[in-house]
């Protein structure tokens, strides 16, 4: 069963012998790469595979080592969603030191028909390949409401995206929303940004809501604040890696007050970005919380702090708590989205 209110449209005239998608879903800490057979009645997985972004040279090597280890055939197309903004068929990586480009990909893997989409776009076409035992819930809302819809995904960095709503089917649409200013609320928050400024000079939502702001949350709250690091705490932080895993993992278990103190921040920012993010895009059918962390601090994200930091806007709280609230917790939505669209748009 899929969301009730969610409509991606899509074209059927693959037939029943279809065709072959390379799908990939490309980040700055991990590429997941997977080869379908596409038909009209569906995608169907014939291979995956998973590997450390940073490790390759380029995407083109991930691809050809796959298609390799495999043993799969050269794909009809290849579609691969991509962490940054795609412009004339380029993007270099937000988070990670790669340029690529449409015609090189094409050159290098002799497949005609290659598309990139940004990767919180392809997040958003996935959500038409999952189905309801992929989200947690985190506020039912009125599941019966119609509109735009809005993600908000931290993971290596923050991305986001929308689903434009015409009446009749939903369109996704990419955005860089995640690198637009913080705006800070409390004497707190002032004192992180200022901490923030001085290493890196723009602080962007980003900065605070991501997966490298939770470790940037603790410092503040260490160096700044004076709290507490218990010595256990500081032996942890030194052997693991990432430090933020071990943060939030304390904080969920309570044993650590400055690890509690260090999410009670991210999730009040997760929150306020989230609100921030549903009233400019009007999301009113609904607010995917996609990426690595919120699965991983879904216990977290289900007590009252969340909802409440959430609807604390200026006036608008009769429409934000009319908007469903999901966790998307299958990983591989991107790589779905980009198979999707590989598939039945391309």
């Amino acid at each position: 069963m899929t969301i009730k209110n969610l409509h991606i449209p899509k074209r059927s005239d693959l037939g029943e012998k279809g065709i072959t998608v390379l799908a990939g879903d490309i980040g700055g800490t991990k590429t997941n790469l997977a080869f379908y057979q596409a038909t009209d009645s569906g995608l169907k997985v014939v291979e995956t595979g998973r590997y450390p972004s940073a490790e390759y040279a380029s995407c083109v090597a991930i691809m050809k080592q796959f298609l390799l280890e495999k043993k799969c055939p050269q794909p009809d197309r290849i579609c691969l969603g991509v962490a940054g903004p795609v412009l004339n068929g380029k993007v270099n990586l937000t988070n990670l030191s790669w340029d690529i480009d449409i015609q090189e990909v094409k050159k290098m893997m002799g497949v005609e028909s290659v598309f990139l989409l940004n990767d919180l776009e392809s997040m958003a076409y996935g959500l038409a390949g999952l189905t309801e035992e992929d989200f947690i819930t985190v506020h039912a809302g009125n599941e019966n409401n119609a509109g735009n819809m809005a993600i908000n995904s931290p993971g290596t960095g923050l991305g986001q995206a929308g689903l434009f709503w015409n009446g009749k089917n939903h369109f996704p649409f990419p955005t860089e929303g995640g690198h637009a200013d913080f705006s800070p609320r409390t004497d707190d928050d002032i004192a992180l940004l200022k901490y923030l400024q001085k290493k890196y000079g723009i602080v962007s939502w980003e900065k605070v809501v991501a997966g490298p702001a939770i470790v940037d949350i603790y410092l503040f709250l260490r160096d700044v604040k004076k709290m507490e690091e218990p010595e256990w705490l500081k032996e942890e932080l030194a052997k693991e890696s990432p430090d933020s895993a071990v943060i939030s993992g304390a904080a969920i278990e309570q044993k650590s007050a400055i690890c509690v103190e260090t999410m009670n921040l991210f999730v009040r920012y997760l929150a306020r970005e989230s609100s921030n993010l549903v009233l400019k895009m009007k999301a009113t059918g609904g607010l995917f919380l996609g990426g690595g962390i919120p699965p991983k601090i879904a216990p977290l994200l289900l007590q009252k702090q969340f909802m409440e930091h959430y609807m604390d806007c200026d006036r608008m709280q009769h429409l934000l708590e009319t908007v469903p609230i999901r966790i998307i917790k299958n990983d591989k939505a991107g790589l779905i989205g980009a198979a999707w669209y590989g598939a039945y748009l391309m």
